[in-house]
């Protein structure tokens, strides 16, 4: 009987995604010269660092996974995903300066550990998309690929807030989008809130932040996990949006006050987020694969923990910091 503790691997890994491919869990994800901006100053020729386990439980390191592309795209390398199709491997990230100008790319590879090499275009225009991240590929039952990503919006109609928050589109092949993107949720609540008074686009927002999305289908359905509010604060957790389609339209009715799946504990666990979603051992048990700081807020770290399937939407037994049974 495995059991495990989180923090499941104890250097600085955000944003984590994983997934399984021939028996063999990876897992790949922003790290500290990554997130800060420092890759050029290490002498990096690869960035995003990857993780390996045979048992789900104990991860060791595999090298890195993405050959650096263009130094003058920006230092800044956010929040990596794999999606494998047909042979191949396509490694999807942003790469930017700080908090501004991130653009989306995708890379190739013919082994999951890499190299990925950048295929020399991004995703969405800069010119007309300024700022997008954390791109999610899913692939629906009929073998469709959609990509779910993050974006800024200004605009406050009907009740929604300025910020970050969640687009889909419809991918054509892997490395190229349909042009038919449609809003997946944008911020309506208090608690996504970013920063009050923030200095945006030459103007001055109370900025909201919906980022990270991962979609499950379950029941029929289709579930957008996000997270939500400041990523280095308590108010960042995991929630979700429903539709009855990939490119919805979504629901997040039921959050007004709060993240429903992650969310701080206080003194133990702190700001939860950006998930992704694998399954066990067992081919059977989800679990949600989330970083989280330390109570000394030095660095976030990898966390696994359960989903639950209830009759009101996924729960989580999580976050956690006591042995857990597999």
């Amino acid at each position: 009987m495995l059991t495990y503790n989180n923090p499941v691997y104890p250097g600085y890994f955000a944003d984590p995604f994983a997934w399984e491919y021939q028996g063999v869990y990876y897992a790949i994800g922003t790290g500290a010269a990554e997130a800060a901006g420092q890759v050029d100053e290490d002498g990096f020729s690869q960035v995003f660092e990857l993780l390996r386990s045979d048992n789900f439980v104990n991860w060791q390191e595999a090298g890195h996974g993405l050959l650096r592309p263009d130094p003058s795209l920006g230092n800044n390398f956010w929040a990596p995903e794999v999606a494998y199709c047909n042979g191949t491997f396509y490694l999807y990230y942003s790469v930017g300066h700080e908090d501004k100008n991130h653009q989306l790319r995708v890379a190739t590879s013919s082994c999951p550990t890499g190299p990925y090499q950048d295929i020399g275009e991004p995703l969405l225009d800069p010119k007309s998309c300024p700022f997008a991240i954390d791109p999610h590929p899913f692939r629906d039952d009929d073998g469709q690929w959609y990509l779910f990503y993050a974006r800024d919006f200004l605009d406050t109609a009907d009740g929604v807030r300025a910020g970050t928050a969640l687009m889909v589109d419809r991918l054509e092949g892997m490395t190229k989008l349909a042009g038919e993107g449609k809003v997946v949720l944008r911020a309506r609540s208090d608690w996504q809130r970013f920063l009050a008074d923030r200095p945006m686009y030459g103007s001055i927002y109370d900025w909201h932040t919906l980022e990270g999305p991962c979609v499950r289908k379950h029941g029929g359905r289709y579930y957008c996990f996000f997270s939500g509010g400041r990523w280095e604060t308590e108010s960042y957790g995991v929630d979700y949006g429903v539709a009855e389609s990939p490119m919805g339209p979504y629901s997040d009715a039921g959050n007004e006050t709060g993240p429903r799946v992650l969310r701080s504990q206080p003194g133990y666990v702190l700001g939860p987020g950006h998930n992704s979603i694998v399954f066990g051992l067992d081919g059977q048990t989800e679990y949600i694969i989330y970083h989280a700081w330390d109570t000394n807020m030095q660095a976030r770290r990898m966390c696994i923990d359960k989903i639950i399937w209830t009759t009101i939407g996924p729960r989580c037994n999580g976050p956690t910091w006591t042995p857990q049974i597999l």
